[in-house]
């Protein structure tokens, strides 16, 4: 039997820390649009220079904010990397839709990471929480909670799917201000919306009496590791 919860069921956006990094994501998109649009409309003759230089200049603002917020290190290293990434690209290439170029081959990548990970039953979704919750991978010897993350995960790999059905044919249109719009409508409010789909997929795989995320019940199936 699953051992008593301890107190309330966490949600999983308390879980995965809310939605300071995708909004977070947002705001650099903004600000290298805002300022190549600004920049060109000056007459720059740099323009993709000016919108990459406010773009990694906004990320290291919000990157020390979020430091002292008590965000850990790598993670906000990692965020200001993308964002220079781009912005280096994008300079490389000469082409300011090329800006976001990164954020397209990182949803690519990462719907085939999520759905892969699904079929071989390590799903993504149960490995970061299992991890945030110091569990390791405990919950992979519980059926249920195992189930019940493979129907969430493909929430989220329906998550990356829709971006790149936005992304790519504004991209191949060189639509930058396009494609900064639909970066900020599909970051955090689609982030929000998968949390709230996802969550429900996997309580309805637990039954009842289960203990929840936070308690899973191992039952190990002969030959299994």
């Amino acid at each position: 039997m699953a051992p008593p919860a301890t107190g309330p069921e966490p949600s999983l956006s308390e879980i995965l820390g809310g939605r300071a990094g995708a909004v977070d994501a947002t705001v650099p998109v903004a600000a290298f649009v805002l300022a190549w649009a600004l920049a060109g409309a000056l007459g720059s003759v740099a323009p993709i220079a000016w919108g990459g230089g406010a773009a990694v200049l906004v990320a290291a603002v919000t990157g020390l904010v979020r430091l002292r917020a008590g965000t850990p290190p790598r993670a906000v290293v990692f965020g200001l990397l993308g964002v220079a990434v781009a912005a280096v690209v994008a300079l490389l290439t000469g082409r300011a839709v090329d800006f976001f170029l990164v954020r397209i081959v990182s949803n690519a990548v990462s719907a085939l990471a999520w759905a892969v990970s699904i079929v071989v039953r390590r799903p993504l979704l149960g490995l970061v929480v299992g991890t945030l919750l110091g569990q390791r991978t405990q919950w992979r010897r519980d059926p249920d909670l195992l189930r019940g993350y493979q129907r969430a995960s493909w929430v989220w790999v329906a998550q990356y799917l829709v971006r790149l059905a936005v992304f790519l044919p504004l991209y191949f249109v060189d639509a930058v201000v396009a494609l900064g719009i639909a970066q900020t409508v599909l970051t955090w409010p689609l982030v929000a919306v998968c949390v709230a789909t996802s969550w429900p997929l996997v309580r309805s795989a637990l039954p009842g009496g289960h203990g929840g995320v936070r308690h899973p019940v191992e039952r190990v199936r002969p030959g299994e590791h």
